[in-house]
């Protein structure tokens, strides 16, 4: 077994299967570049940071996630499409079958955490087949200091074995590649996939459990910050919605960029250790602290460089999802340590493609229920085979592939603490403006950066007929003016210039909305029910 130079810790892993010594343990994120660029699975840009390829997934794969099902987890999970189950007797043989693989292979192992409240904190152990993984690993959960590891005790392990090919037929998979939490042996298993996103998301997933079921603490799909009279801002929001854009604000000191979880005594802590954010059409201009992140030590994901190792970051002929992982303290401003308090705001993020939602509106507490559990957001042409035209993509709890509750339990401890707190949740439209994906344009990120920061000052003060319109599709209260914003631009229908189709769009969206709330109509409260948009199309 090799150490990191600065690590005196030794550990076996016999009581995993792995019988061999041969494994690095806690090696530094200078170590894992290099050995990576010594092996040749990945090559140094010109911002310094390594440019890997994930291979055959760039993304995760969400139909082959499963939960094993046994007395810990068979009547708590929300089983179905989301959560798949998993034989327990079939995840013995799988995971035997996945170490007599790595039993065969150089590995590299580290001991890292999750959750920076203390009373929370989740100890893991990372076992993987490749240097630039385990590189990802330091990056995105909580270091421990060389004191916390003279006594770790991992709780969880995350084994990854991206070039293990699973037998579908024998094993009980969909396919070759799989992504498994069992809760009774606490381990995340990955294999047949490169891509990291699915190590982070894994241990989050298993957060998604633990806390609110047994802790009483909400985890959320989302990232934070802190302003200076300490007042904290939460940003739900899936992928390509701003979440990581909006809340790396040089203003406010950034809590997380994803997964945070909020206690009973509200404060917001987050359960990772760095940030993970996509890059596409990234610029130094547009968003200085991400591009600024970009150094030695981070990661760069599945995009194109050129001969002098410049980042294309236009370029998405590998994937529309490239993206870049970096220790949180990559970026200045950053609250220390990540932990949050006094809840002021919250921003439910969509990138609306059909161009209809108001650039911001003010939710009720019923509204901000209805459209936490619905998770709205917009798929456009060319992210996924087959998508030519906008189509509606509902996700509960702006998160549902990491939830493995019925989302209504994480909506109602939303909901109480909303009520509790007294907080204000906004609705913020990233998407299109001046009609749909196609014909409108793409909301400039300076007006939507103007219109949180008027929400999170109280400019645009307490709702009353003076300050807001009621709209009359969606209900929600949409401000008639805000500082630096063009008051054209807070009325979707008047940036259409075509009453008609814009009426008509917007109405297909509420039948959406609809058709897809049907499935929580029997969970939900009434109260919640009409929080919904309540006029029908014809």
């Amino acid at each position: 077994m090799n150490k990191s130079a600065s690590n005196t810790k030794t550990i076996a892993l016999t009581s995993y299967g792995i019988n061999h010594a041969n494994f690095h343990y806690q090696l530094s994120a200078e170590e894992l570049h290099k050995i990576t660029l010594e092996k040749g699975m990945g090559e140094e840009s010109s911002l310094g940071a390594i440019a890997v390829n994930t291979g055959e997934f760039t993304g995760r794969s969400p139909k082959d996630r499963f939960i094993v099902k046994d007395t810990i987890t068979e009547d708590k999970i929300w089983w179905g499409d989301i959560n798949i189950p998993f034989e327990p007797a079939a995840f013995d043989k799988l995971y035997d079958k996945v170490i007599n693989y790595l039993n065969q292979k150089e590995l590299y192992v580290r001991d890292a955490y999750a959750c920076a409240e203390d009373a929370y904190k989740l100890n893991i152990r990372v076992i993987n087949e490749y240097p630039w993984s385990n590189m990802f690993a330091y990056n995105m959960f909580l270091r421990p200091t060389e004191e916390e590891l003279e006594t770790f005790n991992p709780e969880w392990t995350v084994v990854n074995a991206p070039g293990f090919m699973a037998e579908p037929a024998v094993d009980g998979t969909r396919q070759h590649n799989f992504a498994i939490l069992n809760f009774r042996r606490k381990i995340a298993l990955i294999g047949g996939t490169g891509y990291t996103g699915e190590i982070k998301k894994g241990i989050f997933s298993a957060l998604n459990f633990i806390l609110p079921t047994f802790k009483n603490v909400l985890p959320m799909h989302c990232s934070a910050n802190v302003g200076e009279d300490g007042d904290t801002a939460i940003f739900f929001g899936l992928s390509g919605t701003g979440k990581t854009t909006l809340s790396t604000d040089p203003n406010r000191k950034l809590v997380g960029d994803d997964e945070h979880g909020w206690t009973p005594d509200n404060s917001v802590f987050n359960f990772e250790g760095g940030c993970y954010a996509k890059v596409i059409n990234l610029s130094a201009e547009n968003e200085p602290e991400i591009y600024g992140a970009i150094k030695k030590g981070a990661i760069l994901e599945n995009v194109i460089l050129d001969d002098a190792g410049h980042v294309d970051f236009e370029n998405t002929s590998i994937t529309q999802n490239t993206r870049v992982s970096y220790p949180i303290y990559h970026i200045d401003n950053i609250q220390q340590p990540s932990i949050g308090k006094n809840v002021k705001n919250i921003f439910f993020l969509t990138a609306d493609a059909f161009g209809v939602l108001p650039p911001i509106s003010k939710l009720t507490p019923a509204q901000a229920a209805y459209h936490f559990i619905s998770g709205y957001t917009a798929k456009v042409a060319g992210t996924e085979a087959g998508v030519v035209e906008p189509v509606p993509s509902f996700s509960a709890c702006f998160g549902a592939p990491f939830m493995p509750l019925h989302p209504t339990v994480y909506a109602e401890m939303l909901s109480k603490k909303m009520k509790e707190q007294g907080v204000d949740v906004w609705l913020i439209n990233t998407g299109w403006t001046g009609g749909p994906y196609g014909v409108g344009t793409r909301m400039k990120l300076k007006y939507t950066r103007a219109m949180i920061s008027a929400a999170l000052s109280g400019e645009l003060g307490l709702y009353s007929y003076d300050k807001y319109h009621i709209h009359s599709v969606f209900g929600v209260a949409q401000p008639r003016e805000c500082p630096g914003v063009p008051t054209e631009v807070l009325s979707p229908r008047a940036t259409w210039n075509d009453d008609d189709a814009y009426y008509k769009t917007a109405f297909k969206l509420t039948n959406a909305f609809r058709e897809n709330f049907k499935k929580f109509e029997s969970y939900a409260s009434e109260e919640i029910r009409r929080g919904g948009p309540q006029r029908y199309a014809f």
